[in-house]
């Protein structure tokens, strides 16, 4: 059950923060769908319109506490249809995902609000655990590896050509230290610099910069 409470304080919404969170939400709501080869396969690329507006209405819900009357204004949607999205149960959504090939053709056809809504809330809660979709943790180790190479930053250029593939977020130190082990990050040893890192780790950009705080506490000792 839903209860719409108003008078509560409001998060105060950037626009750039709100697009960058709701974009993470759709892709790893795809994510979980099977990504879009599945979609495909299934011939359910019509599902991604309803995947966004559920996205964004579980953001604007959960980030930004906006009621259910601001959010059908902002989405385009019936503030019942909003009332469906949130009260969207995970599991059974996840379930009946997992079901595809036995859905009814109309039903496949058109993505449901409870189903849409109820992936939306699943793909954020992992999100904002910092459990990205694959597709952008890809793209955030090959921006990574740009600027790495635009910089001339050798040891992080030799990080990520020796993590990649690594699955995110990493939770501990063991599978670094499997992947980096006899590399020198600025002549310092691999592991000395893994067993000072904070856990968990959610993409390669994130790692470069926890590398980079080690590296900087021990040169300024």
């Amino acid at each position: 059950m839903v209860i719409e409470i108003t008078g509560l304080p409001q998060t105060e919404m950037n626009e750039k923060d709100l697009e960058y969170l709701v974009s993470r939400v759709f892709f790893k709501s795809i994510d979980l769908l099977g990504g879009l080869n599945k979609l495909a396969e299934f011939r359910t690329l019509t599902w991604l319109p309803s995947l966004a507006r559920a996205a964004y209405v579980i953001v604007l819900r959960d980030e930004y506490l906006k009621t259910e009357d601001e959010i059908a204004k902002r989405v385009g949607l019936t503030r019942n249809t909003v009332r469906n999205i949130l009260r969207a149960d995970p599991t059974l959504a996840m379930e009946k995902i997992k079901k595809l090939e036995e859905l009814a053709k109309e039903e496949i056809r058109e993505m449901k609000v409870h189903t849409a809504g109820g992936i939306a809330k699943l793909a954020y809660k992992m999100v904002k655990e910092g459990n990205d979709a694959e597709t952008l943790v890809q793209y955030y180790g090959l921006a990574a590896e740009d600027v790495a190479k635009a910089l001339d930053i050798p040891w992080a250029y030799a990080v990520l050509k020796c993590t990649k593939g690594i699955k995110y977020p990493i939770e501990e130190g063991s599978v670094l230290k499997e992947r980096l082990t006899g590399l020198k990050i600025k002549n310092l040893p691999s592991e000395e610099v893994i067993e000072k890192l904070h856990f968990p780790i959610k993409n390669p950009a994130h790692l470069l910069h926890e590398i980079k705080l080690v590296i900087s506490s021990i040169e300024g000792n």
